[in-house]
């Protein structure tokens, strides 16, 4: 077959290709696009990926991408020493608890007081050994009195500033962020039906699969029921905590309550409900 008829043969199909290309690109590139919007909605919080993940969530399994050391007796030897060495830096100690604790949020403290204060959390039993837990091997006078109070969620705070504007900062110390599975609701939130203009059309698989009834009406996410995303009190689920950041609600308050001072060989109990509980599990 001669050549110029080949390439006429060929020119329909070239034409073909050519003219669907863009059309395949967007597609393609809006679907690989939709899928890492919703990745970045799911696994937002970087507290939760990747080890913190439910396997009930995701049946196929989860590949752990790093390996966290088990601390050694060199590390904690380092932290006593370092601990001991802070007393003598510092004038005053508190034992604090707190909760809903948010990494970004408590560095961002860290960084505000670092040039007067000095926090210490972690390895709850390392902080008793470097205090003393007992009269005979405390380092300080008294100091192992607030070392019976470092039990769960607790840490140690040393500082130069005054006590009156410690309690004041503490008292006034609030971060939040959006509520983890299992945390309970703090409010009840629920969608009425209609029009969910929040949301592009290309959420609609996404929500449908968290459970919401939602439809596409002429390219418009729409709710054909009442929908309610929490209760109050209820333990909030993996679904309910997706749509909660969607909306952007925020029910988790990230807060610090002192426990206990010291300074000098001075010990006062300044909160006497979170010292009894501390009491309390120590003894279980």
């Amino acid at each position: 077959m001669p050549k110029s008829k080949r390439n006429r043969l060929a020119s329909p199909f070239n034409f073909c290709i050519s003219a669907t290309k863009p059309v395949l690109f967007d597609f393609v590139f809006q679907g690989v696009w939709n899928l890492s919007m919703l990745l970045r909605i799911e696994f937002e919080d970087e507290e939760t990926f990747p080890n913190q993940l439910s396997l009930s969530e995701y049946p196929c399994g989860i590949v752990t991408l790093s390996k966290t050391q088990k601390k050694t007796k060199e590390h904690k030897e380092t932290l006593v020493s370092t601990l001991r060495k802070a007393l003598d830096e510092y004038q005053s100690l508190y034992v604090f608890s707190y909760e809903n604790m948010r990494n970004s949020l408590f560095k961002e403290l860290r960084d505000k007081l670092k040039t007067s204060s000095r926090f210490f959390m972690g390895g709850n039993k390392v902080l008793q050994i470097a205090l003393g837990k007992t009269n005979a091997d405390e380092v300080k006078d008294n100091l192992h009195k607030a070392s019976e109070l470092i039990e769960g969620d607790r840490g140690l705070y040393l500082t130069n500033l005054p006590k009156d504007e410690v309690l004041k900062f503490f008292g006034e110390f609030e971060g939040h962020d959006f509520a983890r599975t299992g945390s309970p609701a703090t409010e009840t939130v629920e969608l009425p039906e209609g029009p969910l203009e929040q949301f592009t059309h290309d959420m609609e698989p996404f929500l449908r699969k968290q459970g919401m009834p939602v439809r596409l009406n002429r390219g418009v996410v729409e709710l054909v029921a009442n929908y309610t995303v929490c209760t109050e009190g209820d333990p909030i689920s993996p679904e309910a905590s997706r749509i909660l950041r969607l909306l952007g609600i925020q029910m988790a308050t990230f807060t610090l309550t002192p426990i206990c001072y010291w300074s000098n060989g001075e010990f006062e109990i300044l909160d006497e409900e979170e010292a009894a509980n501390g009491a309390k599990s120590a003894n279980t």
